[in-house]
């Protein structure tokens, strides 16, 4: 039977009658509101018992979760104001539609009770649901995110990595560093809404955004995920905030002592130290260190040869395979659908090597066949593409699970990021191959996992290594108050020209293999990372 044909006028009139449907007071009053109200109320006895709405602070919502209404269309329920958290009933709560309109209202209690109040933090809720298309949102006033804030009261970011909760965060890993953004505190919970806007438009990972001496919002697609998200974001504020008074940096993979410059200030902190600091201490003879070094792979910290001699050959070889045995798996199918945005984008410019990818009714082997061949010329042009890079990611990693792949640093390498660690210099990597496939490499190299030296993975997702705006990007990501705080180590001149004129520090790596560079190229260059 042939599929029926929906217009944008059905599709309107669908809305609209969705609309109807859950305005409806059957609906209103139905099972699926009062079981949303009742969870609310009981989540809020959970978090006063946490401590994160005691004294009538803090606030949740949560959408009325219905397969048949889109997400956007879906009603809220929200929390009151003013009144005490851990002693509410479902008939406590308000019921608003998706622009945030109020649809019911519970009825005035005698006194000493004050009259209903809809939550102050709904201007604030409604812009995560619309910014983030979100399910649930809690605001806390948990002591530990207040805290947490006021350690560096010049800091506009709250940093962690290397913390086995981060994992609870969506989109994070172990080897991550999550980044919150912090928000300054206002008299008005309601004039917290535009910079709360701005932070969750700046950060667009971010499932939460802190206020300073005030709180935290946390966001999730459904009540579960905002929960989940909310207990870590708190795990991990605690223990940084443990961490600081035992005099351990939080910020950095190893968690070491917090390191210091000591001079005419004392004890100026060189990592987190806020900027008039650091220009004092330079003013006082005091050479600040510098906060960030970014490093290429392929030429500075790893032989070229290792890259075209070792991986390339062995995706090659392996790719067909890889794609015949997770072939069905969801990460496969995205792998795929990368595949053949960027093939077809490939056959209208006319690129050489691809060829069109029949439709999965074509069978398996065919697809796969089509695949491999435009893989082959892709890795033949050496093309930093993220389709590529992301599929090569997946195939080295068996590679480096069945111990068939090793990889290779320069022997100057784990020294030096040892080095660097210890003076509280943070170090990430920026390469044109997947965030993956840098994790897989630094953590099975021939001098052991190096991943706790390591702060952070950039890849091509922010952008070109040849472009500009990746290296502002970069900028904004790893928490620098000016970009000339970053030391950008690479082999290629293209790269060096461009970190350049972003404002980075470069210096251009000479390694055995690498290709010449123009004369009278301008840059600093060294042959081992000793002599930085």
């Amino acid at each position: 039977m042939a599929a029926a044909l929906v217009t944008p006028l059905a599709l309107n009139g669908a809305v609209k009658m969705a609309n109807s449907a859950i305005t409806s007071q059957a609906y209103l009053e139905g099972s699926r509101v009062k079981e949303t109200k009742a969870l609310i109320a009981e989540l809020c006895r959970h978090f006063y018992n946490l401590g994160w709405v005691s004294g009538t602070g803090g606030s949740i919502t949560i959408k009325v979760h219905d397969d048949s209404v889109p997400k956007p269309q879906q009603l809220i329920v929200m929390s009151p104001s003013g009144v005490q958290k851990e002693r509410m009933v479902e008939e406590d709560m308000y019921l608003l539609s998706p622009e945030g309109s109020i649809l019911s209202a519970p009825l005035a209690k005698p006194y000493p009770h004050k009259p209903p109040k809809c939550s102050d933090c709904g201007p604030l809720f409604l812009k995560a649901y619309d910014m983030r298309n979100a399910g649930a949102v809690i605001h806390s006033h948990g002591m530990e995110s207040c805290l947490v804030t006021m350690i560096n009261p010049f800091s506009k970011e709250f940093r962690i990595t290397h913390m086995e909760m981060i994992k609870g965060i969506q989109g994070h890993g172990y080897y991550d560093e999550l980044v919150v953004p912090i928000i300054e505190n206002t008299a008005h919970e309601r004039e917290l809404t535009d910079s709360l806007a701005e932070a969750i438009k700046a950060y667009p990972k971010t499932t939460a955004v802190l206020v300073r001496n005030h709180g935290i919002y946390v966001w999730g697609d459904n009540w579960i995920s905002a929960k989940t998200q909310a207990e870590c974001y708190h795990y991990l504020f605690d223990a940084a905030i443990k961490l600081h008074q035992l005099g351990l940096d939080w910020s950095t993979p190893s968690h070491g002592p917090i390191h210091s410059v000591n001079g005419a200030l004392g004890n100026v902190r060189s990592a987190n130290t806020p900027a008039k600091a650091r220009k004092v201490a330079s003013d006082n003879g005091i050479e600040p260190l510098r906060r960030c070094i970014v490093l290429d792979i392929e030429g500075t910290t790893t032989p070229i040869s290792f890259v075209t001699d070792v991986l390339f050959p062995y995706a090659r070889e392996s790719v067909g395979k890889h794609l015949d045995a997770t072939y069905d798996t969801e990460e496969t199918k995205d792998d795929i659908k990368l595949l053949r945005a960027q093939v077809q984008e490939d056959l209208e410019k006319g690129i050489v090597g691809a060829v069109p990818i029949p439709d999965d009714d074509a069978g398996k082997q065919e697809v796969i066949a089509a695949l491999v061949a435009n893989v082959e010329a892709m890795i033949k042009a050496d093309r930093k593409i993220t389709a590529l890079k992301q599929l090569q990611g997946h195939v080295w990693r068996t590679g480096f699970d069945n111990n068939e792949l090793e990889a290779i640093v320069f022997d100057d390498v784990p020294e030096a990021l040892e080095r660097w660690h210890a003076l509280g210099i943070k170090v990430y990597i920026y390469s044109s191959g997947s965030r993956l496939a840098q994790r897989l490499l630094f953590g099975n190299t021939n001098y052991g996992d190096l991943r706790k030296y390591l702060c952070g993975y950039f890849d091509t997702t922010v952008g070109n290594k040849r472009e500009t705006k990746s290296y502002l990007e970069i900028t904004e990501s790893v928490g620098v108050d000016k970009p000339s705080e970053i030391l950008f180590v690479t082999d290629v001149y293209q790269e060096a020209t461009a970190a350049k004129a972003a404002g980075l520090n470069v210096i251009i790596s000479i390694r055995p293999g690498n290709g010449p560079l123009p004369e009278n190229h301008g840059f600093r260059t060294v042959k081992s990372f000793s002599e930085i």
